[in-house]
């Protein structure tokens, strides 16, 4: 568990306090050796003569040997500060609920649950049974918490990108392609820490390629792209959808082991603003405005879900208020998250160096806002499981069929795969060498 605030604080307080004594002796001393070198240049004429040169020589070396031992505890503690700071939480809404995840406000119920005259598959079933998705003898290929998606199960991926990707985009959204790959510094700035303990962040092989993790949020890519840059203010707030690939570790839950609820990689489309911060108010807005984006999508995917005001244990370190969206799964009988949205205010920007130019040429820290628009395996299974019907097939929310070019979701007409490799009770003979 981390340490709550005060304990942050209190830390931060004396490192920086030992910090600031280490630099204070350490100019002390160089203003020392400054005047110990005039009084050697001063002696210089007398070297023969004079005792105070070999002694000044002997001050100087003990000064230059102090001032190396002072210059690495001071590397020491610059970076044993930085890192105490990178643990500190933002400011929270003083109306966010206080305590754990047992504590979330539900904001709104939208629609209601799914009805059937059957007991209602989950969606690894529909998947398999309908040659949508497969994770089953995976592990000698790409391991656990992996899948394929196939046929309409594919086209159902990118059917839900375009439509999440179309929405924003008539909305004034300008779409961004981010890179996976990137550094340490940026996911700090974010808010995470890719070299803790247990991390969900994977990281590249140091040896060969330094500083170098794979993003589990298009939120750090796009968080990338406005480092050490100043907006203009008259494009706030700047409204960024982004399409890409996730990668997750999952290293400190065993739950939803099956399925495609928790899994290392997928596929989300992700928003990302940034606001100005005059009235304090712009980043608050801009956030309810995602919400009722993401409200909006869900609704044309005839879904039914509640959105949730989180706990404050529930917000991360760079949040300071965050909704959960919910969305009711028949086949798991339970409601399961399918988004996020998190006004961070300037707790990312301050850390990514992320400005606005104001219209008399001064700098200010922008604030910045995220949220999901589409995680897609969630929202596969959120469909699958409510859209299903007795026979089997799955029914296509109107607003998707467009990119699906689907109205039913049907069992293809060709034939599964029949599975011949390891692990079988009764594994078929090979065929033998052919004739020549």
């Amino acid at each position: 568990d981390l340490p709550s605030p005060l304990v942050l604080v209190l830390l931060q307080v004396s490192v920086w306090q030992e910090l600031q004594a280490v630099r204070t002796e350490i100019s002390e001393l160089e203003k020392e050796k400054l005047r110990i070198s005039e009084t050697v240049r001063t002696l210089v004429l007398f070297l023969l003569q004079l005792p105070e040169y070999t002694q000044a020589l002997q001050k100087g070396r003990d000064v230059r040997n102090r001032l190396n031992q002072l210059y690495l505890r001071d590397a020491e503690l610059d970076q044993e500060h930085y890192s105490q700071a990178l643990r500190l939480p933002n400011n929270t809404h003083p109306d966010v609920p206080v305590g754990d995840e047992s504590q979330a406000r539900v904001v709104e119920l939208v629609g209601r649950k799914a009805e059937f005259d059957f007991k209602p598959r989950g969606h690894v079933e529909l998947g398999e049974a309908l040659g949508l998705i497969r994770q089953r003898h995976l592990s000698h290929v790409s391991g656990h918490r992996s899948y394929y998606l196939r046929g309409a199960g594919a086209r159902l991926q990118i059917a839900l990108q375009n439509f999440a990707l179309d929405t924003l985009q008539r909305r004034g959204f300008v779409p961004m392609v981010v890179p996976d790959m990137l550094k340490a510094v940026v996911f700090e700035g974010c808010g995470m820490q890719p070299n803790a303990h247990l991390s969900q962040v994977y990281s590249l092989d140091p040896a060969r390629f330094p500083d170098l993790n794979l993003a589990g949020t298009g939120e750090v890519g796009v968080a990338g792209y406005f480092m050490d840059h100043a907006v203009n203010w008259k494009d706030l707030p700047v409204r960024t959808v982004c399409s890409s690939t996730c990668y997750r570790a999952e290293t400190d839950t065993g739950r939803e082991a099956w399925g495609l609820y928790r899994v290392h990689h997928f596929n989300k489309v992700e928003m990302f603003g940034v606001t100005a911060n005059e009235t304090g108010q712009e980043s608050s807005q801009l956030l309810e405005e995602y919400v009722s984006l993401q409200k909006e999508m869900f609704s044309a995917l005839e879904l039914h879900y509640r959105v949730l005001d989180m706990p404050t244990e529930e917000l991360g370190l760079p949040a300071y208020r965050k909704y959960d969206i919910e969305a009711w799964m028949p086949g798991r009988n339970s409601y399961g998250e399918v988004s996020s949205a998190s006004n961070c205010t300037d707790y990312q920007s301050r850390r990514l160096n992320i400005l606005y130019e104001r219209e008399d040429g001064s700098l200010q820290y922008a604030h910045t806002v995220n949220a999901t628009a589409c995680a897609i395996p969630r929202m596969i299974i959120s469909i699958l499981e409510t859209h299903q019907t007795k026979d089997r097939t799955v029914r296509v929310p109107q607003a998707l069929q467009p990119y699906l070019g689907l109205e039913v979701i049907e069992r293809p007409k060709y034939a599964p795969l029949k599975y011949i490799g390891p692990n079988q009770h009764s594994r078929p003979p090979r065929p033998g060498p052919n004739a020549r």
